[in-house]
C-alpha cells in the first residue's frame, strides 16, 4: 500500500491546474449555466463528521436551508445523511477525492498530525512531477474513509474535486454540454484521447473543468484499477455507482430547474428523481444520472448561507 500511495502523486498533476495560468475554454450561450452546490456524504455520525472537517479544514458549521446542520466551504456545502452502517469507500466509482489547498503544506501537514489526523498518504514531494518547486501533497483519511487532498496552492480553501471516468475526455464534454462548466487549457485545441503514462500508471486521457471556484478533474479508472487493485473484488470489472458510498452524490445548481431538467430529458439523460420540493417550495431539488453511474443532484437556485 506505501507504494501504492506514492505513486498516488500522480493525482497531483491535478493540482497544478489549481494554481496554473491556463486559458480557459469559452462555452456556448446557449448552455444553462450550473454552478457547483454541493457535495453529499454518507455517515455514521453526522455530528462528528461536521466537526471534524469545520475543525481540521477552512470551513464552518451552518444551516442548510434552515433544515439541518451542514459545513459551508465558501461558496458551497458539504451535506450528510446518517447511515446506519459505514458505507463503501473503496475507490471503484467515480468520486474519488476532494480537497482543499494550502500555502505552506509543510506546516499544514505538520499541523494535521499534531490534531491527531490520519493519513492515507503522507506528505510527498512532486516539485519535479509538478514543475513547480516545494510542491507537496497529502491524502488526509476522512470520517467513513473519505479522502481529503491537501496540496500546495495560493489558498486554504476548499478548491477541487478529482473524478474517475472510462472515458474522461466524454465525461468532460457532458458536464460541459449540460452543466455549462469551462475547460482549462487552450480553446482551440481539443483534449487529447491518447493513453499517457506516468511511471508505468495511466494518467491520461483526462480533462480539467471548472465550475465557479472548483476545480474538477478527470482521470482514467485504469489508474485505479492498477493503483488500487486491491480495492477491486474478484471478477469486478465494471466501476460502482456512487450512490450509497462515502461520497454518495455531487450536486449542481440552475436558475430554474425545470427548464434545465426538461433540456437534459429531452437529449438522453437519464431522470432518476423527479422534481420534489421540501421545506414549503424553498428547496426544489431532482436526480439525474451523469457519466460512469454518477448520481447528480439538480438544485434551484445558488448555494448560499442562511
Amino acid at each position: 500500500m506505501k507504494v501504492l500511495n506514492k505513486l498516488c502523486c500522480v493525482a497531483f498533476l491535478s493540482a497544478m491546474l489549481l494554481i496554473g495560468t491556463g486559458a480557459l475554454a469559452t462555452q456556448s450561450s446557449t448552455v444553462p449555466v450550473a454552478h457547483f452546490h454541493h457535495l453529499h456524504l454518507n455517515t455514521t455520525d453526522p455530528a462528528a463528521a461536521i466537526n471534524f472537517y469545520t475543525t481540521k479544514f477552512d470551513c464552518e458549521k451552518a444551516r442548510f436551508a434552515g433544515l439541518l446542520d451542514a459545513v459551508w466551504t465558501q461558496n458551497s456545502w458539504l451535506l450528510f445523511t446518517k447511515v446506519t452502517e459505514a458505507p463503501p469507500w473503496e475507490l471503484t466509482s467515480s468520486i474519488w477525492h476532494f480537497g482543499w489547498g494550502a500555502e505552506d503544506m509543510k506546516a499544514t501537514y505538520q499541523k494535521q498530525i499534531d490534531s491527531g489526523n490520519r493519513f492515507f498518504t503522507p506528505l510527498t514531494d512532486i516539485s519535479e512531477l509538478a514543475r513547480v518547486p516545494g510542491f507537496y501533497y497529502a491524502y488526509v483519511e476522512g470520517p467513513d474513509h473519505a479522502l481529503i487532498e491537501l496540496n500546495t496552492a495560493s489558498h486554504h480553501r476548499f478548491g477541487h474535486l478529482h473524478l474517475f471516468s472510462e472515458d474522461p475526455v466524454a465525461a468532460g464534454e457532458w458536464y460541459i454540454k449540460y452543466l455549462g462548466a469551462v475547460r482549462r487549457g487552450n480553446p482551440s485545441t481539443p483534449p487529447s484521447r491518447e493513453p499517457r503514462f506516468f511511471r508505468g500508471h495511466q494518467v491520461g486521457p483526462s480533462i480539467s473543468l471548472m465550475m465557479d471556484n472548483v476545480n474538477i478533474i478527470i482521470y482514467p479508472i485504469e489508474y485505479s484499477r492498477k493503483d488500487y487493485a486491491t480495492h477491486w473484488k474478484n471478477g469486478q470489472t465494471a466501476m460502482s455507482p456512487t450512490k450509497g458510498r462515502v461520497v454518495d452524490h455531487i450536486g449542481f445548481s440552475f436558475d430554474n430547474l425545470a427548464d434545465a431538467l426538461e433540456r437534459m430529458r429531452k437529449d438522453g439523460v437519464k431522470v432518476t428523481d423527479e422534481i420534489k420540493s421540501v421545506a414549503n417550495g424553498k428547496i426544489k431539488y431532482a436526480f439525474v444520472e451523469g457519466p460512469d453511474k454518477t448520481r447528480i443532484e439538480l438544485v434551484e437556485g445558488y448555494a448560499k448561507k442562511e
